[in-house]
């Protein structure tokens, strides 16, 4: 009997890897730190991040120069996401789980765990600065796939690498895409893909594209007729005093600069004082208008490495289980580890489903917003 459970429990467990795989959708795309050893709540884990390369000429001598220094970073990533849902099933329901029925519950429970992760991912918009379209109006519209050709020009003009980059787009955006020709007509698509059969743009200019029903809106803040008050500013500074102005400039504001066609974006703002990245491309003149982007749907087009997400199996504290029955397995293609308790309670038995895992936009330069 003991044995028999243990196969069901075996194949809830690859049902359930399989349905979490389906569901996910920027986990998929981004930088997926994940490996077999388990952690706890509250582990760090370090994400590598290359160092710049110069190239110098060969100059032939009886002396070698010195090596160049390389000297990649790493960003920390916690992980502070421990999330769960329960299921109570009785026998008879889990095996016929197993044998693979109740399949929608089963599904509904992993997509709960997968719109958790994407929906995190999705939120860390907010240090993005590359930025493309038009706040307040649907991208792709008129046929017209300059949304997407600019945001690959931003791209480039930020130095992403050009493979693999994605597209994802709320479904108002992607509605719009559909209809264009050159998305429709096979013709102009790599491996023959059929859009107008299967509904998925595929590849298109250079990207991947996807459909994410939880793109996130940017609520812009209300600030209106800034100036530059700083006569000293300069190239490579990431803040800048201003004044005049009047309503709130939030974090995860885009602005730009009269003079400078750089898009930025606010990390915070006290005491008239912007913080802002990347790093000033040109230096703001004093008096120079400060203009704010307004409100916007945060479409996304990215390089796979401007996210990176961490993610392990569970252990038990001390490896105390408590007579529980436990299993943790990781998804080698959306690269999300799944953890199952099983607990037995009053006639029923209570299937929990975990995931550990923490992410980070660890190079915004690698992607830009795609504004709805």
């Amino acid at each position: 009997m003991a044995n028999n459970f243990t196969q069901i429990v075996d194949k809830i467990f690859a049902r359930a890897l399989l349905a979490l795989r389906e569901n996910a959708i920027m986990p998929r795309l981004v930088n997926t730190n994940w490996g077999a050893e388990v952690a706890q709540p509250g582990d760090t884990i370090n994400v590598p991040i290359p160092s710049a390369m110069e190239v110098s000429d060969v100059v032939p001598g009886p002396t070698p120069p010195a090596g160049g220094d390389v000297a990649p970073t790493t960003v920390p990533i916690q992980l502070n996401r421990w999330r769960k849902v329960d299921m109570h099933v009785t026998d008879k329901e889990a095996r016929e789980i197993a044998q693979g029925g109740r399949e929608v519950q089963l599904s509904e429970a992993m997509k709960a765990l997968a719109n958790d992760v994407d929906a995190y991912l999705l939120g860390l918009y907010t240090g993005i600065y590359g930025f493309a379209g038009t706040p307040g109006t649907t991208p792709f519209g008129g046929e017209s796939l300059q949304a997407a050709t600019d945001a690959r020009k931003v791209l480039g003009q930020q130095l992403a690498p050009s493979d693999p980059r994605f597209i994802v787009l709320n479904p108002d955006a992607e509605a719009n895409a559909l209809l264009i020709r050159a998305v429709q007509d096979a013709s102009f698509r790599a491996n023959q893909e059929n859009t107008l059969r299967t509904g998925r743009i595929g590849t298109l200019l250079g990207f991947d594209w996807f459909m994410d029903q939880q793109v996130k809106s940017h609520t812009a803040g209300t600030g209106a007729g800034y100036l530059v008050n700083q006569a000293n500013h300069a190239v490579g500074d990431t803040t800048v005093t201003v004044d005049t102005g009047t309503g709130t400039i939030l974090p995860g504001d885009i602005f730009t600069v009269a003079g400078d066609t750089q898009t930025y974006v606010v990390k915070s703002f006290a005491g008239n004082v912007i913080t802002y990245a990347p790093a000033a491309k040109t230096a703001f003149a004093d008096n120079a208008a400060i203009t704010l982007k307004g409100n916007h749907v945060v479409n996304l087009a990215f390089h796979r490495d401007a996210f990176a997400l961490a993610v392990r199996p569970l252990a038990p504290a001390d490896g105390f289980t408590g007579g529980h029955e436990i299993r943790t397995g990781v998804d080698p293609v959306s690269g999300l580890a799944l953890t199952l308790e099983i607990s037995r309670e009053y006639n029923r038995t209570k299937y929990q489903w975990s995931i550990l895992y923490g992410a980070s936009l660890v190079r915004p330069e690698l992607a830009a917003r795609i504004a709805g």
